[in-house]
């Protein structure tokens, strides 16, 4: 009887044993995937700022050339 005593604490030590370990590891993995998910948001809000800013500078642009082609237009009716 004792003997069977014995080797349940055993196996139910090397049971709880695993189970912590496999605990540890899925906490850690969702820990990780959870930061990874960060890196990506913070990623993406970097890439939409770029696109925002050369947006804007496009915009600036397209501004410089539309005043530049009134400004040609006007010198071609004041010149006739």
């Amino acid at each position: 009887m004792i003997e069977a005593i014995i080797v349940s604490i055993v196996f139910g030590s090397i049971v709880a044993l695993a189970a912590l370990i496999c605990g540890t590891v899925i906490i850690i993995n969702r820990t990780r995937a959870k930061q990874g998910n960060r890196g990506a948001d913070s990623d993406e809000a970097q890439i939409v700022q770029e696109i925002y800013q050369g947006l804007e500078r496009m915009e600036e642009r397209i501004e410089a050339l539309e005043t530049i082609l009134t400004d040609n237009k006007k010198r071609k009716n004041s010149n006739e």
